[in-house]
């Protein structure tokens, strides 16, 4: 027998998947699926995301077996179940996605490659985002990302036919491999049907006022589209979304107000989608960046200061600063938060406390449903201001509370010693004399702690400390090679 073999990554569908579509016309198939103990055991990976796993796995499962086929679920070493596959089924061809994660993954897709190679098997690695493998030079990606996002999506095979012999596999507890785990009482389900419903809804209804309320911490949970776990987990391709949107705004009434509000979200919703490929291509350019500052002449700034206790009161969420706890919360509990909240709490950590990135990076990579690595590190590290090419951005968390949850909805959500505390008080609990706090149940240093750092005094600490860096000569002449490896680009013209 000789098979084709598709092995599902980060692209748990069937719908605009070309590898599963390809392989289906070319002859009978093995649908592999491999659950890899060192990547899940990680520390970046968390229960959090095997199980989101699991639950797309369990409904891929049902998608191909409604067309004929079969999902394979194994654990191990990829290569090793290849080459057990090979001596028994012999595999023809290896049909799977491109991926940009993280290093393991990476290096586990280098071997795969060079196995195949020497067992002379082909593999076709076909791009599901915009991200160019080997790019010369970013002044023409943007006419690569938009072409892509043009053409046609890929229709899911109508029939597939799958080796019968081989045993299906069982989908594997999280309790199976030592991962790190977080408690969590609100997350989003994973399926390529769920996705589905959930751009649907985005686009019927929830999409509306996204331009409007996709900074409130609030607002956000429904008016942002919720769609990046599914794109991490590749439940739904981003051309689907992409397309989708268009086809939502031709359906609009023209020189109407539902029109110019449609047109402004989703204006601003596409431009994000062009994001998400335009970081993770950093990280396809320069894998070094999950461990290494992209600009070196940031290194030495931060490493050696690293205060432990101020890391601890960030994680569990209490350094005073509601705005800052009720969003490290929220992510425990949700695994999600919106995109101003996730560059303040960075800000924070960066600027206020003065903690290198990438600690907090690892933590938050556990409790982000949505992690995804190139994206990932490549906002630590902007937000951090290692890059020498972004604009500083050191966030008050007073302000932003004052300005995005002005009646501390949200702060009392998730930190419920502040229930009762005012709305003039809810950003900066810590003014209270101790009579208010006695009248509002709140005793700062018992019941919430105090500040950790003075805002005022570590702002303009960090603010001086960071601009002499970026202003300096040698981090100039560094910034400059950043940007021509990674800048952006206006799209130039075909």
């Amino acid at each position: 027998m000789s098979i084709q073999l598709v092995w599902f990554k980060r692209d748990l569908r069937i719908h605009d998947h070309a590898p599963l579509a390809d392989a289906a016309k070319a002859g009978k198939c093995i649908c592999l699926f491999v659950y890899e103990p060192e990547l899940l055991e990680a520390d970046d990976c968390a229960t959090i995301h095997l199980e989101f796993i699991n639950q797309s796995l369990t409904e891929l499962r049902k998608s191909l077996r409604a067309i004929g086929g079969e999902l394979v679920l194994r654990t191990g070493k990829v290569i090793t179940l290849l080459e057990q596959i090979h001596h028994q089924y012999g595999i023809q061809k290896i049909w799977a996605h491109q991926e940009t994660f993280n290093h393991l993954s990476y290096q586990r897709d280098r071997q795969v490659r060079f196995w195949a190679k020497a067992a002379n098997i082909p593999i076709s690695e076909i791009p599901q985002f915009g991200v160019v493998r080997r790019l010369s030079n970013r002044d023409l990606w943007a006419n690569h990302w938009q072409r892509l996002m043009n053409q046609p999506v890929t229709y899911a095979p109508t029939k597939i036919d799958c080796v019968k012999e081989i045993s299906p596999g069982s989908i594997q507890d999280p309790a199976n491999f030592k991962m790190n785990s977080v408690g969590r009482t609100e997350i989003q389900m994973g399926g390529e049907p769920i996705a589905d419903d959930t751009l649907k809804s985005f686009l019927a209804h929830r999409g509306e006022n996204y331009r409007t309320q996709m900074s409130s911490p609030l607002a956000a949970g429904l008016a942002c589209s919720r769609l990046s776990p599914y794109i991490a987990f590749g439940n739904i391709s981003l051309r689907t979304i992409y397309q989708a949107a268009g086809n939502r705004l031709k359906e609009i009434p023209a020189h109407s107000n539902l029109e110019k509000h449609w047109r402004q979200s989703l204006s601003s919703f596409n431009s994000r989608l062009h994001w998400h490929c335009h970081f993770m291509q950093k990280l396809e350019d320069q894998p070094e960046i999950e461990f290494q500052n992209m600009n070196p002449a940031f290194d030495g700034l931060r490493e050696d200061q690293f205060n432990e206790d101020y890391f601890q009161a960030w994680c569990q969420g209490k350094t005073g600063y509601p705005l800052i706890d009720a969003c490290m919360r929220c992510l425990r509990q949700t695994g999600w938060l919106n995109f101003r909240m996730r560059a303040m709490v960075v800000s924070f950590a960066a600027y206020h406390l003065w903690l290198h990135w990438r600690r907090p990076a690892i933590y938050l990579a556990q409790l982000f449903l949505d992690y995804e690595p190139g994206i990932h590190y490549s906002q630590f590290q902007m937000q951090s201001g290692v890059t020498g090419i972004n604009t500083i951005r050191i966030y008050s968390p007073i302000k932003q509370a004052q300005e995005q949850d002005p009646e501390g909805r949200f702060i009392r959500k998730f930190v419920p010693e502040l229930a009762d505390v005012p709305d003039k008080h809810i950003a900066q609990p810590h003014q209270m004399n101790l009579m208010e706090q006695s009248l509002f149940g709140c005793q700062i240093g018992k019941d919430y702690p105090r500040p950790i750092v003075d805002h005022a005094t570590e702002y303009a600490a960090a603010r001086d400390r960071i601009h002499a860096r970026k202003n300096a000569r040698q981090t100039k002449q560094h910034s400059a090679q950043v940007y021509e490896k990674h800048g952006s680009r206006k799209q130039k013209s075909k």
